[in-house]
């Protein structure tokens, strides 16, 4: 079934239409208008077309990560899949990770802070504890940033496929289809995907949730900053990172020009 989407005359429309602002750098305008029109599939298929060995994706393995696992995988099957292991990650979660990867044959690449948790802790404390914004931006780069960046670099990536959408928080309500963030592309196929959108394709693929799903989480990173969601809870990103914050810092914009450029883009 899946072949007989990608091989589609809608399809090969769509992406000949995309593939005519495909030339660097970018023309991000005209190429999230097209965008627009075609599928997850398709716009994961245009990504492996344009960028082939340098496209790379990442996965928390988080509540819904079967999702984009499954479905870049079905067109991109050996696609370096980045995974970064904070080293206080729940239980749970190591063995979700090795659930799907079995699952799904996921080309994994791990990588993690070259400060290991019990050194950060005698130089920082436990800066997840301080409930500050200040500590736990700085908790973010030692435990996900600097790794993040060192796995883009590493793997050659000039674009990064991610699931975020644009229903989790204010920042990701700016986002389009394909951003610039560094020295990477960011493409997110899934950008304007809702609740039921995600429970169908679990539904339809026999897709497994993150195990603290049925525990009340609707998000999970860390063990020490992540909760189940609550009446008391106005946003379900207030479950993370005691409600003091709502991005970790791997998508945000890494120069003032992007930041102002995703400003720009609401104007």
């Amino acid at each position: 079934m899946l072949e007989t989407i990608l091989t589609s005359h809608h399809q090969t429309s769509s992406l000949k239409s995309v593939s005519q602002v495909s030339h660097y750098p970018l023309d991000l305008a005209t190429l999230n208008e097209n965008l627009t029109s075609v599928s997850a599939l398709e716009i994961i298929a245009w990504a492996n077309q344009e960028f082939h060995k340098h496209l790379v994706m990442s996965t928390s393995f988080g509540i819904q990560a079967a999702v984009m696992l499954h479905l870049v995988t079905q067109v991109v099957p050996n696609i370096p899949i980045i995974w970064i292991d904070t080293g206080y990650l729940p239980k749970e979660t190591y063995l979700f990770a090795e659930e799907l990867t079995q699952k799904l044959n996921l080309n994994l690449k791990v990588y993690q802070s070259d400060i290991s948790p019990a050194r950060m802790e005698a130089i920082y404390g436990k800066l997840w504890q301080k409930k500050d914004v200040d500590s736990l931006n700085l908790y973010d780069r030692i435990r996900k940033v600097e790794p993040m960046q060192r796995a883009l670099k590493e793997l050659e990536a000039k674009a990064w496929l991610a699931g975020l959408r644009q229903n989790q928080t204010q920042f990701r309500q700016q986002l389009t289809y394909v951003n610039k963030q560094g020295d990477q592309y960011k493409i997110l196929p899934i950008l304007t995907w809702n609740s039921r959108d995600i429970y169908q394709y679990l539904t339809k693929y026999d897709l497994p949730y993150h195990p603290h799903f049925d525990q009340g989480y609707v998000s999970v990173g860390d063990w020490h900053s992540s909760s189940p969601l609550t009446a008391d809870d106005d946003n379900e990103r207030n479950t993370r990172f005691h409600g003091v914050k709502q991005e970790c810092g791997l998508h945000l914009p890494t120069t003032v020009e992007e930041a102002q450029s995703l400003d720009s883009s609401q104007l």
